[in-house]
């Protein structure tokens, strides 16, 4: 008798268009060269705890009290407490038409961008998203059986969208918009013209409109946040936010989605995302149990994000040492703690951004991302986070200079 072929497991084709370099191949050698006793210095993930941010005690102590009351599961949206201080939340945004209904918590932001695609889209449905992009909208919507459709953002106008591109990518079969304000991984924060115009836009398509705004509470120079939903209340909107980020506790994986505007055009797509919601039972609940008192008193993040504060400070210091380096240009971040500089491709021949952050790593023993990582045509751009002390960036940027004093990508 022939022998029987033995049996192979492949990945899932719906997975040839997902990438998330983030925590990718790159990351993947790093690691290799930690376990074999290098130390690397990570510029690569938006992790504040690791650079010595705190979560505020308060947090702390009410997630401890609250702890024997949470071991039972909640309502799938969650608790009634955490929904209606982001409901007051969603008031103070003055985003319209919100109910106690309409908030649903989640596993952090990530988990709930994955459930709203999923509910969503039908194989050939087109959602535009922006280029450069946190790589998990891209992901779902390629994942959920649509087609992400990137529109630029443009550099030469502090990254905002590319208003004219955006109208070009829109066909008969997109049904929404993708927003990420404040940006990742630019740093931009779109002013209310812009926001103005995506708004027409949709109108004029009637078309669905995503927010992501999860870093809305670390915006800089005396700038103010406009939630793009406050804008639309004849539109339907879905807006992303949580404490991940403001309340540096990204590992207690709280995030909430906030319906809003004319929900009578989107009722059997709410029966969907209700149904997902319920599949997954409910998010962590002792993260739940504090979103009241952390979006309640005192900001304890506002303290960072002004002049003296070292989010503002590490800003400062980053992108003038990054200007300063022959052959690197970066706008200037108004918000998050990301910075996405250019590198000139022609002065170092990098044709392969991957190949430069591996050279990097290498050489210098620092892991940044590559530019494409987030969706970007070309590979011109890495982005840095800088969360590290500026003791910690300035020993970076040294070595980042030097590396680009003698690299030529062979």
């Amino acid at each position: 008798m022939p022998a029987a072929r033995r049996r192979t497991f492949g990945k899932s084709h719906k997975l040839d268009d997902v990438l998330y370099d983030v925590r990718g191949p790159v990351v993947d050698e790093a690691a290799r060269m930690e376990q074999a006793g290098t130390h690397v210095l990570k510029l690569n993930i938006g992790n504040p705890a690791p650079f010595g941010f705190r979560t505020p005690d308060e947090v702390v102590y009410d997630m401890a009290q609250q702890l024997p009351e949470t071991e039972g599961y909640s309502a799938s949206k969650g608790l009634f407490s955490a929904r209606k201080a982001i409901m007051q939340y969603a008031q103070l945004k003055n985003i319209p038409n919100v109910t106690i209904e309409d908030i649903y918590t989640g596993n952090g932001v990530s988990e709930l961008i994955n459930l709203s695609m999923s509910a969503l889209l039908d194989s050939g449905d087109e959602v535009l998203v922006p280029s450069p992009d946190y790589p998990l909208w891209t992901a779902c919507v390629n994942l959920a059986g649509g087609t992400a459709v990137h529109y630029l953002c443009d550099e030469k106008s502090d990254w905002y969208p590319d208003i004219d591109d955006m109208r070009k990518k829109i066909t008969d079969r997109t049904v929404a918009i993708v927003l990420i304000n404040p940006n990742n991984p630019t740093g931009a924060l779109y002013p209310k013209e812009v926001l103005q115009q995506i708004v027409d836009l949709a109108r004029e398509h009637q078309l669905m409109i995503f927010s992501d705004e999860i870093y809305d509470r670390l915006v800089m120079d005396g700038l103010e946040h406009i939630s793009i939903a406050s804008m639309a209340p004849d539109l339907f909107c879905v807006t992303f936010s949580g404490l991940s980020k403001s309340h540096m506790i990204a590992g207690y994986r709280v995030g909430w989605m906030i319906l809003s505007g004319n929900k009578a055009i989107a009722k059997d797509y709410i029966e969907g995302i209700n149904m997902l919601t319920n599949m997954r039972i409910c998010s962590n609940v002792p993260a739940q149990s504090i979103v009241q008192t952390a979006l309640g008193g005192h900001q304890s993040v506002h303290d960072y994000i002004v002049p003296g504060g070292r989010i503002h400070d590490q800003r400062d210091y980053i992108y003038d040492a990054l200007n300063s380096i022959p052959g690197i240009t970066a706008v200037k971040p108004k918000a998050a703690f990301y910075i996405f500089p250019k590198i000139d491709i022609k002065k170092f021949n990098v044709h392969d951004d991957e190949q430069f952050a591996l050279d990097l790593l290498h050489d210098k023993r620092i892991l940044i991302t590559r530019g494409g990582g987030f969706n970007w045509h070309e590979p011109d751009h890495f982005r840095i986070v800088y969360l590290p002390r500026i003791e910690v960036l300035k020993d970076a940027t040294n070595k980042l200079s030097d590396f680009l004093s003698y690299y030529w990508q062979s």
